[in-house]
C-alpha cells in the first residue's frame, strides 16, 4: 500500500502525473561519478529504465540493447537514464568489467535508498531491488506511458521507442490518436461521432 502522506510518492495510476522533485542523485556517466537532478531534463523527453541489479543476467542484455539504440532515442529528442538500487561505484565497476555495459553512454542512476523506486512504485521492499519498469516522460515531466513487470521478463527496446514516438505524436497533434502497433508515418485517427461503429 502506498502511503498517502508522503507527497514524493505518486498515487496510482501514474499516467498524467508529474515526476516528483526528489533532489539530486548520483550517476555513473561519461567515465565519472556525477550528481544530477531529473528536473534537468525538462524540455526533453525522458525514458527512465528501471532494472533490478548490476552484475545480473537479463539486465545486461536490456541495457546493451538500449545502448545500441540510444542514438535513435536522441534523434527523437529523448534521453535515457537507467536506474537500479546499486551505488554509482557499483555501476562503475560493472561498466569497467562487462563488455555489454561498456557500450552504455547514457547516465546510470544510483538509487541505493530506493527513493526514486518507491516514488514510482517499482521498489520491492523485501529485496531492496527494483522491478523491471519503463517510464516515458514528456518535456513537461508528465508521465505518458509506463510498464512494470516480473523481473524474469526482458523488455524490447524497439517497443519502448515505438511508445516514445506515439507519445510524441499525440502530444504534438492534439485530438489525434495512434491505433494498434502504430509507427511514424502510419495511419492515425481523429476520434469523433462519424467514426462510431465504423472501425
Amino acid at each position: 500500500m502506498i502511503p498517502e502522506t508522503n507527497s514524493s510518492i505518486l498515487q496510482f495510476p501514474l499516467i498524467g502525473k508529474k515526476l516528483p522533485d526528489l533532489g539530486e542523485f548520483s550517476v555513473y556517466w561519461q567515465d565519472d561519478i556525477k550528481k544530477i537532478k531529473l528536473d534537468a531534463y525538462k524540455g526533453k523527453w525522458l525514458v527512465l529504465f528501471f532494472y533490478p541489479a548490476d552484475f545480473t543476467f537479463v539486465c545486461p542484455t536490456e541495457l546493451e540493447e538500449a545502448a545500441e539504440n540510444y542514438p535513435k532515442f536522441q534523434k527523437e529528442g529523448a534521453e535515457i537514464v537507467s536506474v537500479s538500487t546499486d551505488t554509482a561505484f557499483v555501476h562503475k565497476a560493472w561498466h569497467d568489467n562487462s563488455p555489454s555495459i561498456k557500450k552504455i553512454t547514457y547516465p546510470m542512476l544510483a538509487d541505493p535508498t530506493g527513493k526514486l523506486c518507491r516514488a514510482l512504485g517499482t521498489y520491492i521492499e523485501e529485496d531492496g531491488l527494483s522491478l523491471r519498469a519503463t517510464f516515458v516522460i514528456d518535456p513537461d515531466q508528465i508521465i505518458k506511458t509506463y510498464d512494470v513487470h516480473d523481473n524474469s521478463i526482458g523488455r524490447s527496446t524497439d517497443e519502448i521507442l515505438r511508445k516514445l514516438q506515439a507519445s510524441k505524436f499525440v502530444k504534438e497533434n492534439k485530438g489525434m490518436v495512434c491505433p494498434v502497433s502504430w509507427r511514424p508515418g502510419g495511419k492515425t485517427l481523429k476520434p469523433g461521432p462519424d467514426l462510431v461503429g465504423k472501425i
